[in-house]
């Protein structure tokens, strides 16, 4: 299996909640009314315009708004629903969907949107296998057939009720079969889909989107475009940018003291600013490689269980932006459960220790805690430096923290180069398979060398059959119990998400929400 998940990026805005408080700059451009273009601003770029390439936050954004899919997460919700289809079910115990079209589905460019574009775009997206794409999301495709213009179905290798969702993402986004090679990447940087804006251009610092007047399907503009400026990391331009008003919404990595600041600020309202805090899955976990000859030890990692005060991380370091994790499929999630808290509690170097003599060790465990700021953000030192001093405070350990760079983090990781390690998670859809077959199913992405027959051989198999998701607890907590007691990880917090916004800004609430989906069409201004 891939890496297919989206792992969480580094901050944005290290400097917004000054630039915005000190009153540099008042109020400018922009034009006032109902249903007037948005702009946004964001750290991200947008990597692939292709729905086959992309696999970043930024090309997803795009994706989401450009592209139809066969079905799409409502706005607060974890179910999918039919969006270009009129209709989806499953049949033959989870290896047959069959999805209905929408009557009278277009393209952007005019043309006609059927059963073969949709088969084309699926298994245009396997057959590139581009290793930033999507295709691992569709790997249990078999094959598809099209009896007519509005009917396709799905034969799969195997029963995988997450299927819907995992259609409902970014991967399953439908483009039209005249204007994509059918072999390869379109190379034009344009965009032909059926959702409700379109592409009308881009470049490395702006993208601008415009209503799509022939869209059929679920989405009602509140807005006759939006401008997408891309600030590509540089922090003080987006904070200026906000604060003079060239764009109306700062989304994506801002800092948890830049969140804090401008939410406990009396001159926020002042200056017409207000953050908008919606929900996340995003998760972030502390890593233990199984075959190292310290953390490889079930007392060892026992200890740290007993030691770690996630409380405390979120207040001090995350500044109350992330809550406590104590579990592998986060809170709000069907499936989710607490058994990393009914297991070690809260913290406790009484049982720390006892773990520790337990497993035959008496002296301090000497133990390296490996960061890298530059994917997961400069707050992943000074989390990894706390959990590091809680650790030490204990008297149990003797623990330090070095941070690497990115690229060499991920090869030392497939290395085996480091005992533990952080590892973030933003998943692809909102189902409790998305946060445990990528973690324990065979080849995991986690390079921690952790397996358990149970999980893979039972457990995954059949959660993936069961189309009730909201069902599928006494399996998922039976997986959760059996990592929480071999613990290969140690579940630290779940995010939140936020935007800062102009005053006159609305619809916000309607674009944060753990389906990952930036909906444009929720936003009005004026």
């Amino acid at each position: 299996m891939k890496a297919h998940s989206k792992w969480l990026t580094a901050p944005l805005a290290a400097g917004l909640s000054a630039a915005l408080l000190s009153g540099c700059g008042t109020e400018q451009g922009g034009s006032g009314g109902s249903g007037d273009g948005v702009r946004v601003g964001m750290s991200d770029e947008i990597l692939a315009t292709d729905p086959a390439a992309g696999y970043d936050p930024g090309s997803w954004l795009l994706f989401n708004n450009v592209f139809q899919s066969l079905l799409a997460f409502p706005k607060g919700g974890f179910e999918p629903e039919p969006e270009a289809a009129d209709k989806c079910g499953f049949a033959g115990g989870s290896k047959v969907y069959t999805c209905t079209l929408r009557d009278g589905l277009t393209f952007s460019n005019g043309n006609k949107l059927t059963s073969e574009d949709v088969k084309f775009s699926f298994e245009r997206a396997l057959k590139i296998d581009d290793p930033s794409g999507p295709a691992p999301l569709l790997s249990t495709i078999d094959k598809i057939e099209t009896p007519d213009e509005r009917t396709v179905v799905f034969h799969l290798k195997v029963p995988d009720a997450t299927f819907p969702s995992k259609i409902a993402s970014g991967a399953g986004s439908i483009v039209d079969h005249r204007e994509y090679p059918a072999d390869a990447l379109r190379t034009d940087g344009k965009a032909t889909g059926s959702g409700p804006y379109k592409l009308e251009s881009i470049s490395d610092t702006a993208a601008t989107f415009t209503a799509n007047d022939g869209y059929r399907g679920l989405a009602r503009p509140k807005n006759n475009g939006i401008t997408l400026k891309l600030y590509r990391g540089d922090r003080a331009a987006l904070a200026k940018a906000l604060a003079d008003g060239d764009v109306d919404i700062a989304y994506r990595g801002l800092s948890a003291d830049d969140i804090a600041a401008l939410e406990t600020s009396d001159t926020t309202d002042d200056k017409g600013i207000e953050v908008i805090q919606g929900s996340s899955a995003e998760v972030q976990h502390l890593v233990f490689n199984m075959k190292d000859p310290v953390v490889g030890k079930l007392g060892v990692r026992k200890a740290i269980a007993h030691l770690v005060d996630r409380e405390a991380l979120v207040e001090h370091v995350y500044k109350s932006t992330a809550t406590p994790l104590y579990s592998i499929v986060p809170t709000g999630i069907a499936g989710h459960n607490t058994a990393f808290f009914d297991t070690y509690g809260t913290p406790d170097a009484a049982k720390a220790k006892k773990a520790l003599r337990s497993a035959g060790i008496t002296d301090k465990v000497k133990l390296t805690l490996w960061s890298t700021p530059s994917r997961y953000g400069p707050a992943t030192d000074q989390e990894l430096k706390a959990i590091a001093g809680q650790l030490n405070e204990s008297g149990l350990f003797d623990a330090d923290v070095k941070s690497v760079a990115y690229d060499q983090y991920e090869k030392d990781i497939e290395a085996g180069k480091y005992g533990v390690y952080v590892k973030g998670w933003v998943p692809d859809y909102p189902d409790a398979d998305n946060f445990t077959s990528p973690f324990f199913g065979e080849g995991n992405v986690l390079g921690n060398h952790y397996e358990n027959a149970a999980i893979t051989g039972r457990l995954l198999p059949e959660t993936a059959a069961i189309t009730d998701r909201a069902g599928t607890g006494d399996e998922y907590g039976q997986l959760q119990n059996l990592v929480a007691e071999e613990l290969p990880m140690l579940p630290l917090w779940q995010g939140k998400q936020y935007a800062v916004a102009r005053d006159d800004i609305t619809g916000l609430e309607w674009t944060l929400d753990a389906s990952t989906v930036f909906r444009f069409w929720e936003i009005r201004k004026g």
